[in-house]
């Protein structure tokens, strides 16, 4: 028989890790909605087009990681797995006539992302980004509300250390003065250049700044600066992102080489990283402005800005900073109840009691096998739950046993008041 294993690059969610991942999930969610951002939900595929005219065909991402779609029929549309959410998101915007809507749009989406990338710690074929996008504001002040949302996703998630690289890159205004400069710096260089390397530099010499390659490092040290060549516009929308960024007391580290990986960033860019890795693989997540993508795209000239921050990457950095156990007791993975019962058979009186404190909101697990109640007991104990419901002759007058699994003490509690019960119990983590 052929040994069936996940892909490589991908990987299984066992349901412990499962809970811990569904709580950064929920935790961006709820957090990003708090700021007024409003949910969507896009394709996993898109028009291939979609990403190369958006992210920009010199990239890593379209040169070497996206999942383009054999076609199974004549079909004239090439597709592709989305490898970011921003250029889906963008499209959609555009599809839908959001620019008529009340701007700016501010979306926010959580969800699978794919790129052909070597596999390592942190970085899969398939992972999962939390995404936030504000559309139709040209900043500075948005600029500074996403990031310092994202800084406090990361503290909210138990993250500690993290802090902001920050960087402006300009416009089409000032950055072809740069790239010109760029171009010349590394032309004098072009024998020290990986191939790779030198021929992007005739296509886009900006991104052999973000270049992955480790002989780059050195040569990169040494590069021009774009903030020392910003036009006054930008120059002055830089320096005021970072006067509400001081506002709002949040950290950040000015970072030169910062250009991230996309081509269609302009102006602000920003990366998070934990204190003390600050290596090209250890971005936790970032972003940047996009003031140009919504017109690529077929749209009206309009601003944008966004983050996506990898999902993947905080639990291994919680794993890594032995925070991932620091979930509070209504977030743990177990039910805050079970149904037992003193008679094994009795599975479908179980099952109804269950059901009814699940339509109240309770989570709630039934004893389902036809065992002695000890062994039930047992198994509400190894499920993780705080409460054991014990059913018992008193049913038959409208009562129940609450016993406390942690407290180790027993009461009776009626059945019309049980899910009351239950619920002011899970809420204030006080034992019965």
């Amino acid at each position: 028989m052929p040994v069936f294993r996940a892909p490589r690059g991908t990987r299984d969610l066992l349901p412990d890790e499962a809970n811990r991942f569904l709580r950064v999930v929920r935790l961006g969610t709820d957090l990003a909605m708090r700021y007024g951002y409003r949910p969507i939900e896009t394709p996993l595929i898109e028009q291939a087009a979609v990403f190369e005219r958006g992210i920009g065909e010199a990239t890593d991402v379209v040169e070497k990681e996206l999942y383009r779609i054999v076609p199974r029929t004549d079909e004239a549309e090439v597709w592709a797995l989305r490898p970011e959410p921003t250029a889906g998101i963008v499209r959609a915007y555009v599809q839908h006539g959001m620019q008529t809507w009340p701007q700016p749009v501010k979306v926010t989406t959580t969800g699978p992302m794919f790129r052909y990338d070597r596999p390592q710690a942190g970085r899969y074929r398939q992972f999962t980004q939390f995404d936030v996008e504000a559309i139709g504001d040209p900043g500075p002040a948005v600029d500074a509300e996403i990031i310092e949302l994202g800084s406090r996703f990361y503290a909210d998630a138990g993250v500690t250390g993290v802090q902001v690289l920050l960087n402006s890159i300009g416009d089409p205004t000032c950055r072809p003065a740069y790239l010109e400069r760029l171009h010349g710096y590394y032309e004098g260089r072009r024998a020290e250049l990986p191939a790779t390397e030198r021929d992007r530099l005739e296509r886009n010499p900006l991104r052999l700044l973000d270049s992955k390659d480790p002989a780059m490092g050195p040569i990169n040290a040494g590069a021009p600066r774009i903030t020392d060549l910003l036009c006054d516009a930008c120059a002055a929308h830089f320096g005021s992102v970072r006067a509400h960024l001081d506002a709002l007391d949040v950290p950040y580290r000015i970072e030169p080489a910062l250009v991230r990986g996309l081509d269609y960033y302009t102006r602000t860019a920003f990366e998070y990283y934990v204190a003390g890795r600050e290596g090209q693989q250890q971005a936790l997540g970032g972003g940047g402005r996009y003031d140009g993508l919504v017109e690529l795209l077929g749209g009206r000239p309009t601003p944008g800005i966004g983050f996506g921050l990898g999902v993947d990457r905080v639990l291994l950095v919680l794993e890594e900073q032995a925070a991932a156990a620091t979930a509070s007791p209504d977030e743990r993975s177990g039910p805050l109840a079970v149904v037992v019962g003193a008679d094994p058979e009795g599975t479908s009186e179980r099952l109804r009691v269950a059901t009814r404190l699940r339509a109240a909101g309770i989570a709630a697990r039934a004893e389902l096998a036809p065992r002695k109640l000890g062994r039930q007991l047992e198994g509400a104990g190894r499920d993780g739950a705080h409460f054991a419901v014990i059913l018992g002759d008193e049913l038959a007058s409208g009562q129940v046993q609450l016993r406390d699994l942690l407290a180790g003490t027993q009461r009776t509690v009626g059945l019309d008041d049980l899910a009351r019960e239950l619920a002011r119990a899970g809420a204030s983590h006080r034992h019965g």
